[in-house]
């Protein structure tokens, strides 16, 4: 039988609460419906944000920096900011606005990225920018949305220009890491998870530090978001590994296991590997994933495996019990996110980060 993500109890015809206008599930009674209309009005006016920052009167530069944030995304970072504000004095501010589409350009610029190193043929279900335009225009897009991302961390004052060197700093440190892979004296799980933490954690923290902090929560709040944004972020890319083994194409924009393809072995593999030392089937399976599955792309065609022997191979490693070994990680991750909000204030806000958190390890795509 596959394993499955858990659903939350009350899934509102399947859609993910994690983009824009798509809030519901975040909130529980008739006590949420301020905090409702001002995160979807917040979002609203982020989006405007983004649209209006991403232009430029070079063609090419104005094309390929919009590319992705015309092709969608959950704003899952813009949503924490905006959440966040709400535990200071000016939540929704114009500031606050300014701080999520920051944030949000700062992912998206990371994004460009990935995909050049990743050699990744797919995001957000269309093609990669760089076999649209080669690596170095879509490195340059990159680019061109981190200075933006800067221009607009500079309006929000000095801390917020130190906040944001830092998360630079660790989303480099944590491409670098997941590039060279781990020292023979480090566990491979732990170096996975910190990779994690550092290109996905991180700035899911800082997208709920800067809601906090330019809406003026206190110090024990922003801490406090801190730790639980991180641990959200390390979730939320747990997830992913059980996602990226579905067969969902039409969701992910993905074919399964297209983590796997690419040579990429995630927390499901490494746990088989970890099973491979003491059970034969799972040496077997892990011994086919590397020598079948990993790289496929790159293999001769005369001795390529055939997409039927991959997709039963995919299918083989998600019905390991490894896979549900990762969902409970994934859960475990979460448990420790709400751990993390116990210094904030009970009320909508907080019960809706709590939902947030379970949504993330919850949804399908």
């Amino acid at each position: 039988m596959s394993v499955e993500l858990p659903k939350t109890e009350q899934r509102r015809k399947a859609r993910s609460t994690v983009v824009p206008g798509g809030t519901d599930d975040l909130f529980d009674g008739p006590n949420s419906d301020v905090l409702r209309e001002r995160l979807d009005a917040g979002l609203a006016a982020v989006e405007t944000r983004l649209r209006d920052e991403v232009q430029y009167a070079d063609e090419i530069a104005d094309v390929t920096a919009r590319y992705l944030l015309n092709a969608g995304g959950k704003r899952l970072r813009p949503m924490l900011t905006v959440l966040a504000s709400q535990f200071g004095d000016t939540p929704g501010s114009d500031e606050v606005i300014t701080a999520a589409a920051a944030v949000e350009l700062t992912h998206l610029a990371s994004l460009y990225h990935d995909d050049v190193m990743d050699e990744a043929e797919l995001r957000r279900g269309v093609a990669a920018a760089h076999l649209q335009w080669g690596n170095s225009i879509a490195i340059l897009a990159g680019d061109l949305l981190f200075a933006r991302s800067s221009l607009l961390f500079s309006e929000l004052g000095l801390r917020a220009v130190r906040l944001q060197a830092t998360i630079f700093e660790r989303l480099v440190l944590g491409q670098m890491r997941e590039t060279t892979g781990p020292a023979a004296d480090v566990d491979r799980i732990d170096h996975y998870v910190g990779v994690l933490a550092d290109k996905t954690g991180s700035l899911i923290s800082a997208a709920a530090q800067f809601g906090a902090i330019v809406s003026g929560a206190p110090e024990s709040v922003v801490s406090a978001l801190a730790e639980y944004g991180e641990r959200v972020g390390v979730a939320f890319q747990l997830a992913d590994d059980v996602i990226d083994l579905q067969q969902n194409p039409d969701a992910t924009g993905k074919l399964a296991g297209t983590d796997l393809r690419a040579g990429v072995e995630t927390l499901p593999v490494l746990l088989l590997e970890r099973q491979a030392a003491t059970d034969e089937a799972s040496r077997d399976l892990l011994e086919r994933i590397r020598s079948r599955v990993a790289g496929v792309n790159e293999q001769p065609e005369e001795t390529r495996a055939s997409e039927e022997e991959i997709s039963g191979i995919i299918r083989e490693l998600r019905e390991h019990r490894v896979t549900q070994l990762t969902v409970d990680e994934a859960q475990n991750w979460v448990t420790l996110a709400v751990e993390a909000l116990r210094p904030v204030k009970a009320g909508p806000a907080k019960n809706a980060l709590e939902r947030f958190a379970a949504e993330v390890v919850s949804r399908d795509r």
